[in-house]
């Protein structure tokens, strides 16, 4: 879904809740919209669990909305890296999913990995790039081919749903996908590229009450799972529960648990692993605010267990409500 616009809904919970519920509905637009109405709103009624929708009801009206649970279903910068968790926080509306922490840090592709590199987890290597190192972008490239041999994958560190992410099979390309990643983000990373099945695996909950789901694959119809393969190319597909070699699901499902408390998760997160031919498990991403659209594997993996969407939902937000009940 990456960075979108985005326009609220006050949705009924049932007769004694509402929740407020930002949603996509345009591709390519800013996110920062949402964020400062939410400041806005909130900052109305910060001590009073109110949003204020001033201008934005059909008759122009004022009209002040009390709210008992956020879902903040946003994606990318502005909406899942603790900004907008971080004004829910101030303004003490219970919300779903983790926190200004977790968010922020798994958001930053250069801040988990260095959180799980202490977990025994296999990472593929890396090196970080600053966009100031650029000047001298010779020196750069000379550092990335010394310690990684081609292919490599070029991403920026703090971008949702693949943007900016590119493969240099050469110099020339690595040039070009470190001039599209610093457009993107001022700290970026360059990876090695692993030859694996891509698997995802959910996970919901908090510290010991934490549990995985089964795992599922991505068969990406490009040659990576870029934004257009994720939401705009119809052959790309998912399968839940696929056969993995020599006993990795257990130990994705694991190492997901593991890396969802190393960034002290709330809630739910979706980790991304590639396991390789010969069941090695190497970590890839993890993704705070999974899409729940239906196509999206986060639910498809709680529907292999007997979790439905409406049973989900109810779930996180009464995840949500014991966040404050502690």
């Amino acid at each position: 879904m990456g960075s979108a616009q985005h326009n609220t809904a006050v949705l009924p919970v049932n007769s004694n809740e509402r929740i407020f519920m930002p949603h996509k509905i345009a591709k390519n637009k800013s996110s920062i919209f949402i964020t400062l109405f939410l400041i806005l709103a909130l900052l109305t009624g910060l001590t009073a669990g109110y949003f204020s929708t001033h201008g934005i009801t059909e008759n122009g009206k004022f009209e002040k909305v009390p709210v008992d649970v956020v879902f903040p279903v946003l994606h990318g910068l502005y909406g899942e890296d603790g900004t907008v968790q971080g004004i829910l926080e101030l303004a003490k509306i219970p919300y779903v999913g983790c926190g200004v922490l977790a968010s922020a840090v798994s958001m930053d592709k250069l801040s988990t990995k260095r959180m799980v590199s202490g977990l025994g987890i296999c990472q593929a290597a890396y090196v970080p790039v600053l966009k100031e190192e650029l000047k001298d972008i010779d020196a750069v490239v000379a550092k990335i081919e010394k310690e990684i041999p081609y292919p490599i994958f070029v991403k920026p560190s703090n971008a949702g749903s693949s943007r900016g992410v590119t493969r240099a099979d050469n110099r020339e390309e690595l040039i070009a996908g470190l001039k599209e990643a610093a457009a993107n983000d001022r700290r970026m990373l360059v990876e090695e590229m692993i030859v694996g099945r891509e698997i995802e695996c959910g996970v919901f909950g908090d510290g010991a009450s934490t549990k995985a789901s089964g795992v599922g694959e991505i068969l990406a119809a490009a040659e990576f799972y870029d934004f257009d393969a994720k939401y705009y190319n119809a052959e790309s597909k998912t399968v839940v529960d696929p056969e993995l070699p020599n006993g990795a699901t257990e130990r994705v499902r694991e190492a997901a648990v593991k890396i969802f408390n190393a960034v002290d998760g709330y809630g739910l997160s979706r980790v991304d692993f590639f396991v390789k031919a010969d069941g090695t498990v190497v970590f890839n991403e993890i993704n705070t605010l999974p899409g729940f659209t239906a196509i999206s594997m986060y639910p498809m993996l709680w529907e292999a267990r007997g979790v439905n969407k409406k049973q989900l939902i109810d779930d996180l937000i009464n995840h949500a409500f014991k966040r404050y009940e502690r």
